[in-house]
This record gives structure tokens, C-alpha cells and sequence, in this order.
């Protein structure tokens, strides 16, 4: 995935409608016009002794006009909504597609918590901007023009106050617009932020109270949303000063037009009507398009800080989209899922002159070399930092490689080829996520071939069958919520062996935090489970490491496999 901007992607259909919408929301208003002229000519028709019957026909025709206004305004205001959700939904989807694409172990992608703060609650403030701003534009671009041409016609004075006065109300929205974004991208990063720091909290929970640390994560939790609370404000005042200024210069721009047709219409002022006098019908029709001519600025700051809020969230959804390190997936093939078979060999995995670097951090890996044979059982051993983590996750195609080679099965391990390499290999982590569900769905996978009567093979095996929370049927909360450390270590081994088609078995650490009647189990289970497959382990465990055919020890800056006291240990 590159860097390219969610914004910057074309969705003509989307597009065209909201802008169709846009449009028709700002003609509505244009039947102001009509309408304000047939109540001037109502009221001087009344004025002049002609009647109810004299009134009728503008009655109708006021009728009308406002009928078809309000009209296509619910009709733009309904299309824009759809198109305007139907397009945050794409840029939704992009932005879930960026992070599933992104490798789960680059340092710099987005903490769970700020990522979902963006796509849930950032991404709504897109909508109004979308449908409320875009369409307020649009009569900001029509309105006071087409107002001006008729109130100009009868007065140039009048339109020389509504010129004077519109100008200042945009200047001053672009001097209170740059301050609202600012403000915005802070209230929006701070939510992210405290997001996030909860929702870290909270899965160490346990550990914060075995600590006794509650107490000052509340303290900081407190300090965090006393800060945003100041930021919203902080937004708040922004939005309600721009309002307030607004009303001030429309307000008096329309005052000065009623005083000038005032005073015009009782003969004190005798300049402004093109060397002659208005009439009552003239002078109301003026009246009335006054504050027509103010309402598209007037509607245009009300939304402005939607804009401002709108362009912030658009921002956070193109920092969920920002480019960083990929996960190998070609997204052009389609998933590939081998079937075992008893005549295709175990694939071995060979590395040639492999280096590997996070951004701006002393490579990982610098031009190191493995060969492991087909149905070979190798320990990687080394302490913390060494990389053994890394590795397992550059055979597996979750990070790039900078420079070099892997090859699994013979086959080079590319974007071309991940996703069908990935289908012969089968993960344990240290700590296997479990997803809130069924024992069955967490075990299965959603993997596609594998039976229920698989899944409970898989769970006996695992020695799941007498653990009353472990029952397929069962439903686990997330995080494993309802099982304990040895019992989700061995729902991962039964992840193992329901997928028989995995030739190549990577597992991270998968005796660390157990009691040691659960890691000799879970080390019977692996072993016996590894047969006739080739096996991968990264341990501390020296009993673990002692049953595996090699153990390979990696140093802090690993360029080649280094012996156990002069000579590989084990066979």
C-alpha cells in the first residue's frame, strides 16, 4: 500500500451526485425571489384598494413557489446524505484495507484505541461536512449574486450597502477557519490519544492492580479528560464568536437598508434609485431580499466549523492510510489453501544474505543465512532483542525484507507468492489472541474446509474436552475472557491441529508464562503435532529447545546462525 491520500481518490459517482444535490439545494433558494416580489405586489395591491379577489392570483403563485422549494430541498438534502454516506463507507473500507495491509509489527502504526477512535467517531464528523458545507457553498457562489441584479436594478445605493457589508463576513470566517482546524486536529488527537490509553489500561488491568497502580492511572485518566474537555471548549468558543461576529455585520447590513428604504420611501433621502422615486411595492421588494442576500453567508458560518471539524477527521483517516511496513499480500490472488497430501514433502526454509531494519533503528538482521531441511525441528534461542520474533514474522511474509532472500519449499517468498506460502504455514504466538465468540469459531478460524467434527478432534488433542469453558458450544469473551494462560495455549494448539494442511509450523515462545505441568504438556502436544512437518520454535525454554533436531542461538546483531558451545545441540 502506498501513501495516497482516502481525499485524493476519485469516486466519480459519488461525486456527481453530491455535486447534482449541491446544486438543486442551491437553487431552492432562488425562489425567494419570486416569491418576495409577489408579496410586494400583494401588499401594494392591497394598499390600493383592490381586495381580497385583487390578491388571490399572488397567493397562488407564493403557494407554489414555496411548495417547490421546500421540495427540492428535502429531495438534495436526502440524495446528498446517501451519497455522502454511501462515500465515507468507501473511505472507511480504504482506510480497514490500510491497516489490515500494514505489517502487524510495524512500530508505527496506529494504536488500536486512535484507530478506532478515527473510524468510528472522527469519520462521522465527515458528514455534515460533505453534505451541509458543500451545499452551503453552492449558494454562496449563486445567492448573493442573483439577489444582487434585482435589488441593484431598483437601487444601486441598497446593493452598494449589501457590497460593502458581504466581504467583511468571509474574511473574517478564513481568519476564525484557521483557528477552528487547528483547534479541531487537537480536540480529535487527544480523543484518539486518551483512546487509546484506555483501552491499554484496561487489558492490564490485573497488572496495574497487582502493582498498585490504579490509583495513578486514574489520576492520569482524569488529567487526560480534563484536557480534552478544554480543547472542546476550546472548539466550542471558536465556533459560537464566529456565529456571534456573523450575526453582528448581517444584522447591520440589513439595518442600513431598511433605513435607507425608510427614509427614501417618507422623502428625506432622494439619491440611490437611478434619478427616481421607489414605490411602496419597490421598496418592500428591496426589504424583503435584504436578508436573503446575508443567508448564504449566514448558513455558510454555521456550518464552517463543520468544515474545519470534517477536514481534521479526513486527516485522521489519511494517517490510518499513511504508507508504512507492508504485509507481503498480493491483493490481486485470491486466497490459496493447499490440501495435505500424503506425497507432497514438508517445505524447508532457506535465507540467503538477509537484512532487515525499522525505520531509523540499527538493523535487526544484516546479511544472515539459515537453512532449515524439509521436516526439520528448530529451536531459535537467544535473549530479548535478538530478533527471534522478527525472523519468524520475515519467514511468515509480515514484514518486508530489506535485503536478501527467503525461499519456503523452494518457492521465493514475494507478494506474488505470500498468500499461497501463508496457506502451508500455521502461527503460535506467545500470546494468541482470542476473539470474542464460540470455542468452535475460535478454533476453526473461519478457515474454510475444516469440519466440526475436526474441531472437536482438535480440542480432545489439545486436552480441552474436560475443561467445562472450552465445549465448542461455549462462548468466550474477548481477550480469552473465561479460559486461563494454559488453557488458551492449548486452544492455540488446537488451532494448530485444525489445519492440517500446514506443512510449516512457526511458534513464538509457546511455553513462556506457564506452570511447568502446562509447558511439558503444551511441549508433548507440539512435538507430536510436528511430526512428519517441519517446525520453527523461538523459546527460552532449554527443556522445549532440548527436543527440537537443531537449536540455533541468535546475537543482539545476528549475521549467521552461531553454535551452542562450539556444535549444534540436539541431532
Amino acid at each position: 500500500m502506498s501513501g495516497e491520500l482516502l481525499s485524493d481518490r476519485p469516486r466519480p459517482m459519488a461525486d456527481s451526485r453530491i455535486d447534482a444535490a449541491s446544486l438543486a439545494h442551491a437553487i431552492s433558494p432562488i425562489l425567494w425571489v419570486p416569491q418576495a416580489g409577489l408579496i410586494a405586489f400583494g401588499v401594494s395591491r392591497l394598499q390600493s384598494s383592490a381586495g381580497l379577489a385583487g390578491v388571490l392570483w399572488p397567493a397562488f403563485g407564493i403557494v407554489l413557489a414555496g411548495t417547490l422549494r421546500a421540495w427540492l430541498e428535502a429531495w438534495s438534502a436526502g440524495r446528498m446524505f446517501d451519497a455522502a454516506r454511501e462515500r465515507l463507507g468507501q473511505w472507511r473500507v480504504d482506510a480497514v484495507a490500510a491497516l489490515a495491509a500494514r505489517s502487524p509489527l510495524d512500530r508505527a502504526r496506529a494504536h488500536a484505541g486512535a484507530a478506532a477512535s478515527a473510524l468510528a467517531e472522527q469519520a462521522d464528523a465527515i458528514l455534515p461536512w460533505q453534505t451541509r458545507y458543500q451545499g452551503a457553498m453552492w449558494r454562496v457562489r449563486l445567492m448573493p449574486l442573483l439577489i444582487l441584479l434585482p435589488v441593484g436594478w431598483y437601487s444601486w445605493a441598497a446593493a452598494a450597502v449589501l457590497v460593502l457589508a458581504a466581504p467583511l463576513i468571509p474574511l473574517f470566517m478564513a481568519i476564525v477557519g484557521w483557528r477552528a482546524r487547528a483547534a479541531s486536529q487537537a480536540q480529535w488527537l487527544q480523543m484518539g490519544n486518551m483512546n487509546a490509553f484506555l483501552l491499554d489500561r484496561l487489558r492490564g488491568l490485573p497488572t496495574l492492580r497487582a502493582l498498585g497502580s490504579t490509583e495513578a492511572t486514574a489520576r492520569r485518566l482524569r488529567a487526560s479528560t480534563e484536557d480534552l474537555r478544554q480543547r472542546t471548549m476550546r472548539v466550542l468558543r471558536i465556533a459560537f464568536l464566529s456565529s456571534a461576529v456573523l450575526e453582528l455585520f448581517a444584522a447591520l447590513g440589513v439595518a442600513m437598508v431598511a433605513v435607507y428604504v425608510g427614509f427614501h420611501l417618507l422623502g428625506y433621502l432622494d439619491f440611490g434609485a437611478w434619478g427616481r422615486r421607489l414605490s411602496l411595492a419597490q421598496g418592500l421588494f428591496i426589504l424583503l431580499l435584504a436578508p436573503a442576500f446575508f443567508e448564504p453567508l449566514r448558513e455558510l458560518a454555521s456550518v464552517w466549523h463543520d468544515r474545519a471539524a470534517g477536514i481534521a477527521a479526513m486527516d485522521a483517516l489519511d494517517r490510518l492510510h499513511a504508507g508504512g511496513l507492508p504485509l507481503l499480500d498480493d491483493e490481486q490472488n485470491a486466497p490459496s489453501t493447499p490440501h495435505a497430501s500424503a506425497a507432497r514433502l514438508p517445505p524447508g526454509v532457506k535465507i540467503e544474505n538477509l537484512t532487515f531494519a525499522f525505520s531509523d533503528e540499527a538493523p535487526v538482521f544484516q546479511n544472515f543465512a539459515l537453512d532449515v531441511k524439509p521436516g526439520e525441528h528448530v529451536a531459535l534461542m537467544g535473549g530479548s532483542g535478538t530478533g527471534k520474533t522478527v525472523l519468524m514474522s520475515l519467514i511468515a511474509g509480515l514484514l518486508p525484507v530489506s535485503q536478501g532472500s527467503i525461499e519456503i519449499g523452494g518457492a521465493p517468498l514475494t507478494a506474488a507468492s505470500a498468500r499461497r506460502l501463508r496457506g502451508r504455514m500455521a502461527w503460535m504466538a506467545q500470546r494468541s489472541h482470542v476473539f470474542s465468540g464460540s470455542v468452535r469459531h475460535n478454533v476453526s478460524l473461519g478457515r474454510a474446509g475444516v469440519e466440526n467434527a475436526q474441531v472437536h478432534q482438535a480440542i480432545r488433542w489439545a486436552r480441552l474436552d474436560k475443561v467445562a469453558q472450552a465445549h465448542p458450544g461455549v462462548s468466550l469473551g474477548e481477550g480469552g475472557t473465561g479460559l486461563s494462560g494454559g488453557e488458551a495455549a492449548r486452544l492455540a494448539l488446537a488451532r494448530l491441529m485444525a489445519a492440517p494442511h500446514a506443512d510449516l509450523l512457526l511458534a513464538d515462545e509457546p511455553t513462556a508464562h506457564l506452570d511447568t505441568e502446562t509447558a511439558e504438556q503444551v511441549t508433548e502436544s507440539l512435538v507430536a503435532l510436528a511430526q512428519g512437518r517441519t517446525l520453527i520454535v523461538a523459546t527460552h525454554d532449554p527443556e522445549l529447545a532440548a527436543r527440537m533436531d537443531r537449536v540455533i542461538e541468535l546475537s543482539a546483531t545476528a549475521d549467521a546462525p552461531k553454535p551452542i558451545q562450539g556444535g549444534w545441540h540436539g541431532a
